[in-house]
């Protein structure tokens, strides 16, 4: 059963080598993110799953002690998705959202439970999503969840996708929704909607959704909100 999950965003930018000068910008962002792992580290979960955008469609599985690197962005950081080894992991690398994901432990100093990572890409429908996330809820008797992924990439005239006017209004009710641990609203995230405006963390959050009782035990908490370089970013927790 899910007892809590902490939600995150997953730009390479979050990584201070990777940021460089930069890195001060998101320094707000990285300590909502570090409240967030505290949460979740607070439930004692017996299991943690990292949920994060992939490439292909997955659901696409990586065992504890996966690596992921930050090379193609021109910094020689690697990262192991938690401690010690797990399955088989030989051949297999972190996308770029996990690797983010296991920074993000490693900063935190995460050693509470087995750790083991899934990719969920972008055509990946919503009712697969709920189905891998009900799949993962019933992997331990406390299931933790770590979520990556970005909301729109659309909000300033420079952001990666140029400027929607539907962006703004997508991602305020996307923050009210993960801040209220609003599983409904999840589920019916507009798909067609969420890929125009370049949304990586639609799978992973309709995952969640997925994932979530539905009895409302969960109550969340919006951490942080706010869109540098013109993608938002939110951090959430539901305990």
């Amino acid at each position: 059963m899910l007892v809590a999950a902490a939600v995150c965003p997953c730009p390479p930018l979050l990584v201070p080598e990777v940021a460089a000068g930069a890195a001060p910008e998101l320094d707000a962002a990285r300590a909502a993110c570090t409240d967030a792992l505290g949460v979740l580290a607070a439930a004692r979960p017996d299991l943690l799953v990292v949920v994060g955008p992939s490439v292909g469609t997955g659901p696409e599985s990586y065992p504890q002690g996966t690596p992921g690197s930050f090379r193609g962005f021109g910094v020689a950081r690697d990262v192991r998705l938690g401690r010690g080894e797990g399955g088989d992991t030989a051949g297999r690398e972190l996308p770029h959202g996990l690797a983010v994901g296991a920074w993000l432990l490693e900063r935190t100093g995460w050693a509470d439970a087995p750790v083991e990572g899934r990719g969920v890409g972008e055509p990946l429908t919503a009712e697969r999503c709920a189905e891998e996330g009900e799949d993962i809820a019933c992997r331990a008797e406390r299931v933790g969840m770590l979520v990556l992924g970005d909301a729109s990439a659309c909000r300033t005239l420079k952001a990666p996708g140029y400027l929607d006017e539907r962006a703004a209004p997508f991602d305020a009710e996307l923050a009210r929704a993960l801040g209220a641990a609003d599983t409904g609203a999840l589920r019916a995230l507009d798909t067609g909607l969420a890929r125009e405006l370049k949304v990586s963390g639609r799978a992973p959050w309709q995952v969640l959704a997925g994932a979530a009782p539905g009895d409302g035990r969960l109550e969340g908490s919006l951490l942080y909100d706010d869109a540098p370089y013109g993608v938002g970013y939110l951090v959430a927790t539901w305990s």
